[in-house]
């Protein structure tokens, strides 16, 4: 999960960085408003990326640390299928 997770956030990033580039390199020669435009869109991706890096997935524990009661640690464990050490 986290994998493809972090793959996503690369890809989305990338884009955002391609289309800054795309956008004052090559298409304000034609076009600035259409250049502004892709600076808008890739202005909006960053905060995506992070939201689509940082959700939980369905498999995702919400507290990943032990609480430090070991009853309701026993039950977490029991629920992710883990075997206490």
């Amino acid at each position: 999960m986290y994998a493809r997770r972090r793959r996503v956030y690369f890809v989305m990033m990338g884009i955002c960085i391609v289309l800054f580039v795309l956008a004052w390199g090559v298409v304000r020669l034609w076009s600035v408003p259409a250049a502004v435009v892709m600076c808008l869109v890739a202005m909006v991706i960053p905060p995506v990326a992070a939201f689509v890096a940082n959700r939980r997935g369905p498999d995702d524990r919400w507290w990943d640390d032990p609480s430090g009661d070991p009853q309701s640690d026993e039950w977490w464990d029991e629920l992710d299928g883990k075997k206490r050490r």
